[in-house]
């Protein structure tokens, strides 16, 4: 008699997201309204260029052109207080250091999930005049 699995378990993964409002809070103090309001809109609209080009980078097996794409987050999501986006950022590119596609495929699902996150809560935050 075949074993058959009666009970299917769905995982959903969820992070706490947290930007940094110290950090936007400096290049709102530095900046201006106006001026910190392009910057942000500025740095979300690459960070959703980046991401897209990531994924299909990774379908595409480009790991060199992924590891630039991925570091380029670091500082970009860092400018704009996406600091837990970074550190995942930082572990893509150290994964696909150590050569581990497993483990390289797992931090890109969760940098894309954090990254998609982020920018949603800071399009959400009522101060942000864009």
């Amino acid at each position: 008699m075949g074993c058959f699995m009666s009970n299917v378990v769905n995982i959903r993964v969820s992070e706490q997201i947290q930007l940094d409002q110290s950090r936007l809070g400096i290049l709102y103090a530095q900046l201006g309204t106006a001026s910190a309001d392009s910057v942000i809109s500025r740095a979300m609209e690459e960070l959703a260029v980046r991401m897209s080009q990531c994924d299909t980078l990774w379908r595409a097996r480009n790991l060199g052109q992924l590891r630039k794409h991925a570091r380029s987050l670091i500082a970009i999501s860092d400018q704009i207080g996406m600091g837990l986006l970074a550190q995942v950022a930082g572990d893509v590119t150290s994964c696909i250091d150590r050569e581990d596609e497993m483990a390289i495929a797992a931090t890109l699902s969760r940098m894309l999930r954090i990254g998609e996150r982020s920018l949603s809560a800071v399009w959400a935050m009522d101060d942000l005049s864009i």
